[in-house]
């Protein structure tokens, strides 16, 4: 569990440090059916959370432990985070088991959305969804627009070139007016466009003049590096890593270029009011921290390594 939080939510819930550029830009869709999530229990006295919520109370967590399920935004092509496995119909991922015991512990079962990453980053999303665990990270834009939880867990920002290419070493000078490719509204272009803007952080912009070109999704920006088409990709180790472990021809180099943050998300704007919820769920992703939860799901799609703990 986070010992002390760095940004505020609703007052409430304060600001804990480093993590995800989320990125990643689903396919604009609607629910794929309720699935996952299935009622269950938490905390020491062994009840879910809605077990103790007056169904009649008029905010959004009541109405969503009366209907019994909770609308997730997910993105169908964000592999190991989130992704729809074609043989089962099913999606799978880091984010989706997040989100899944996150529904467990409430008591209701998951309903997946699947809107475009800007509509997502955007807010005022109009009662479509209800919550996000999408790898998101709390920029000082997105806290005017969005509630957030503290991190469930923090992931490097790194370089990949094509496997062969051995022109890039030193990233402070050799990605200079490069091609780069990013997924659009991402963590990694406000990067490369020095106005990467977390509360609490500073950032080393130490890549200059790149011709930045904008993605739905990371996936496709580095089928495009693959391509010839671009010089370099930035996005998530995790994502970096499980491309390369597809047997992709491509290599991270260097060192992370930053470190971020990713947390739950809400919509500030939501026609009910989402206070109660945003402080369920922050205690919940308290407890999977403490709890070793958010540890094992880690280790579990990320090659045995533990990104819950701030580096």
């Amino acid at each position: 569990m986070r010992s002390k939080r760095l940004w505020p939510i609703l007052g409430l819930l304060a600001v804990l440090a480093l993590v995800a550029a989320a990125c990643g830009g689903g396919e604009e869709g609607g629910a794929t059916g309720a699935t996952g999530g299935a009622t269950g229990a938490t905390g020491a006295a062994g009840e879910a959370v809605c077990a103790t919520v007056d169904p009649n109370a008029g905010d959004l967590l009541a109405r969503i432990c009366k209907d019994g399920v909770i609308r997730v935004s997910t993105d169908p092509a964000y592999p190991p985070q989130s992704f729809l496995n074609e043989e089962t119909g099913e999606y799978e991922g880091f984010d989706i088991d997040v989100a899944t015991e996150i529904a467990k512990r409430l008591g209701v079962e998951v309903s997946w959305e699947t809107p475009s990453w800007d509509l997502i980053t955007a807010g005022g999303w109009n009662d479509r969804w209800d919550m996000s665990v999408g790898s998101m990270t709390p920029t000082a834009e997105r806290q005017q627009v969005l509630y957030f939880t503290q991190p469930y867990y923090y992931t490097p920002a790194v370089v990949v070139v094509r496997e062969d290419d051995t022109s890039v070493n030193d990233l402070s000078t050799d990605l200079d007016g490069k091609r780069i490719g990013v997924c659009s509204g991402c963590t990694y272009e406000f990067y490369l466009e020095k106005t990467l803007n977390i509360p609490g952080y500073t950032f080393d912009f130490i890549i200059d003049a790149a011709k930045v070109s904008g993605y739905d999704t990371d996936t496709t920006a580095l089928q495009d590096l693959v391509l010839g088409r671009l010089d370099a990709v930035i996005t998530s180790m995790t994502t970096a890593q499980g491309y390369i472990d597809a047997g992709n021809p491509v290599k991270i180099v260097g060192d992370p270029v930053f470190y971020e943050p990713l947390a739950v998300a809400f919509d500030k704007k939501a026609p009910l009011d989402p206070t109660s919820l945003v402080e369920a769920v922050d205690t919940i992703v308290g407890d999977m921290h403490a709890d070793g939860t958010l540890t094992e799901l880690s280790k579990k799609w990320y090659n045995g390594l533990d990104l819950t703990v701030q580096v």
